[in-house]
């Protein structure tokens, strides 16, 4: 980046936004600098852009078309690729009259007696739409494709936590830590644009499901709030959600109400308005990330606000302190609700005892007798409702007393 500054705009104007001063200066400023691209951090009309374009005779860009780039750079995956793609189109079918120079001539009729058919300009448009009805099909297809899978997910015994925050908040840094696993993880926006899900172990769970979702990030273009919705209901079927903030960052607070509000619009949240007061409909921990950024008195000052909220932890995703409380607090979570349960099954019966031993806390194992079935044994074990319920589906019997 060659330079920025911030301008006021007190009269937008309508064919160019900024007045005569402030473009002569943006001019004069490229021309020092050398640069090639002017990029506005706000939303441009089509109108303005070009007449900017013209004026400055280089390339311009808004914040829509910067977050698109971006978003086209980092998508990795064919469901992330499809996503960029439609939001891409969304954004551009209303910009052709910038990015063609032949736009007025016109198509004629069959033969040289018929009409004036239709313009170069409406026949772009007509395939953008045609191009855009396809990919909104394969992405209903990806949508249908992820409630088939969480619908699966949901009848395993296992628990899922979702990583979400704004975006260069550590979620991919984090979620690797906790994995081992290789998710590219840089300090850049937008570094992870596609959902992904690796299995973690936790003091009491044997086995839980830990997923990794897109950055979110203020005054999101309404395009790619469309193209990555079925990215972001991935986290309403998570058990337990993680808010990853960037505590270190001076706009942390303005940061988590942008998640909050995501959040509410994903019926996660079931209240009105931007605070924390909002009724989390699934359990939501706070981890305040980039704690080893911080000097000793901001430490202390954040210390004391966490200290009375038992789902605010700090950590460090790099070095690793405090992720023993974030697991010890996701294992309370998850466990909540358990009891002891006793049961008497034939020690034949080797399913259902090699489930009890994956997806429970087996406390005791002994020898139940003997039974004109065979050889019994009579297990206790720490289950959750939830488990529970999914083991007594196993079969038709019930806990001993």
């Amino acid at each position: 980046m060659a330079e920025a500054f911030t301008l006021p705009v007190r009269t937008v104007r309508p064919g160019t936004l900024f007045g005569e001063g402030q473009i002569e200066r943006i001019a004069a400023n490229c021309e020092m600098e050398q640069a090639e691209l002017v990029i506005v951090d706000g939303a441009l009309s089509a109108i303005q852009q070009r007449n900017l374009e013209q004026r400055l005779k280089r390339k311009v860009i808004d914040r829509t078309g910067l977050i698109l780039e971006i978003f086209g750079e980092r998508a990795a995956t064919a469901e992330g690729r499809l996503q960029v793609e439609l939001a891409h189109l969304d954004y551009q079918q209303s910009r052709l009259v910038r990015s063609w120079t032949h736009l007025e001539r016109q198509r004629g009729g069959f033969g040289f007696l018929g009409g004036p058919g239709e313009t170069q300009i409406e026949a772009d448009r007509r395939m953008i739409r045609a191009r855009m009805g396809r990919l909104r099909r394969e992405l209903d297809q990806v949508r249908r494709t992820r409630t088939l899978h969480r619908e699966r997910r949901g009848r395993a015994p296992w628990p899922v936590i979702a990583l979400v925050g704004y975006t260069n908040a550590g979620k991919s840094t984090l979620f690797n830590h906790l994995t081992g696993a290789e998710v590219m993880a840089q300090d850049l926006l937008f570094a992870t644009l596609d959902p992904t899900m690796r299995a973690i172990r936790l003091p009491g769970v044997d086995k839980a499901i830990l997923s990794d979702t897109v950055g979110f990030i203020s005054d999101l273009p309404t395009q790619l709030v469309a193209a990555f919705r079925a990215t972001l209901e991935e986290v309403t079927a998570a058990d337990v959600i993680i808010h990853v903030r960037d505590i270190a960052n001076p706009a942390t607070a303005a940061q988590k109400t942008q998640v909050l509000g995501v959040l509410r619009d994903l019926g996660v949240l079931g209240g009105e308005g931007g605070d924390a007061g909002d009724a989390p409909v699934i359990p939501i921990i706070e981890a305040w990330n980039k704690w080893d950024l911080l000097d000793p008195d901001q430490r202390a000052q954040l210390s004391e606000l966490a200290a009375g909220d038992a789902d605010v932890i700090p950590i460090s995703a790099v070095t690793g302190e405090g992720l023993e409380p974030l697991l010890a607090r996701l294992d309370g979570l998850l466990t909540r609700g358990a009891q002891v349960h006793s049961f008497t099954l034939s020690a034949s019966d080797g399913e259902r005892l090699a489930w009890l031993h994956a997806h429970g806390d087996v406390l005791a194992e002994d020898d139940g007798g003997q039974t004109g079935e065979g050889p019994q044994v009579r297990i206790s074990v720490r289950l959750t409702p939830r488990e529970l319920g999914r083991f007594t589906s196993l079969g038709s019997f019930h806990p001993q007393p």
